[in-house]
């Protein structure tokens, strides 16, 4: 992975929301937010950021010289492409260390006196909004790392013949392909681990004790979940879970089952295990292409909801 960073140009702060900000020659953050500044509370939206890139391409459409602090930006910076980053990403220096939060706002138009001031505001657009995971001091000159947010998936087939080589596993790596093409084209980072296991309680209990430790975003797996004696993925992962989430598997059983009726014979389950989300998937091509396309509407959501960020 590249290593990126941005440099802080500016520090700035204001005492009331929707109004420009002053420069100041540091701030101080806390868990809140910014010491004094009208943005710090107990939410997502604690420090604002925007970069010198967003700020000189809107200065050119306004014909005239954008200052510090004018879009109401706690942190003005330079080196990256903010408006590019996700949430989850982080910012670290030697002190301090931000998670993104929000990627632009909503614009309030003539009710912002930002708006009312400079006729326009590029923070609903390019702007982006950070919590602060370690606070401390931030001045003009301080360089922030860029570390990305790697989405870490681990799937894993649950068949004996697979197991042993008997026949191809064909329902993990179709897993592995949506994945892939589901994250084709959009800046997250992802990383996929697949293994094959025999249906076996021991082998399926180390792998959920690694991955709830481990705190993996995503375990999927597939196989093992029907009526037969060594249908045991189900039983299995059910007693690991923290939540059940019924829904998703209640509606892709009533969607396809309206149509083959054997569908409604799955025993799938799904659930957050501490910080995983955890599906189970019948064994077939055709079962996993249904159930994931199902699950990947939601995913997201669910990741950015089970880190108290508001994604709506």
């Amino acid at each position: 992975m590249e290593n990126k960073s941005i440099e802080v140009i500016s520090v700035n702060l204001s005492e009331k929301k929707g109004t420009v900000k002053t420069p100041a020659e540091e701030i101080m953050l806390g868990m809140e937010g910014v010491n004094n500044d009208a943005h710090s509370g107990p939410w997502n939206r604690q420090v604002s950021l925007l970069g010198i890139e967003s700020v000189g391409r809107f200065s050119e459409k306004a014909g005239r010289k954008i200052n510090f602090g004018e879009f109401a930006e706690n942190i003005t910076t330079k080196g990256l492409e903010l408006v590019n980053t996700l949430p989850l990403d982080r910012f670290v220096s030697d002190s301090v260390e931000l998670e993104v939060t929000q990627i632009g706002k909503e614009c309030h138009g003539n009710t912002c006196a930002i708006f009312r001031e400079v006729g326009n505001c590029v923070m609903p657009k390019e702007g982006i909004f950070a919590r602060v995971i370690r606070g401390g001091r931030v001045r003009p000159g301080d360089r922030f790392a860029y570390r990305p947010r790697v989405l870490r998936f681990f799937i894993v087939t649950l068949s004996d013949r697979a197991s042993r080589g008997e026949y191809e596993d064909k329902s993990g790596p179709q897993i592995a392909s949506m994945i892939e093409k589901h994250f084709s084209g959009t800046n997250r980072n992802i990383d996929i681990e697949h293994r094959v296991i025999p249906d076996d309680e021991a082998k399926l209990t180390g792998i959920l004790n690694q991955c709830r430790e481990e705190e993996t975003d995503f375990l999927i797996t597939t196989g093992g979940t029907g009526v037969g004696p060594r249908d045991i993925t189900p039983d299995v992962v059910r007693s690991f879970l923290d939540r059940d989430i019924p829904g998703i598997m209640e509606h892709i059983r009533v969607k396809y089952g309206s149509e083959k009726p054997n569908a409604l014979l799955s025993r799938g389950v799904a659930g957050i295990m501490r910080k995983t989300q955890v599906y189970t998937l019948p064994g077939s091509v055709k079962a996993v292409r249904e159930y994931m396309t199902e699950i990947m509407k939601t995913m997201e959501h669910l990741l950015y909801m089970q880190h108290s960020i508001d994604a709506h």
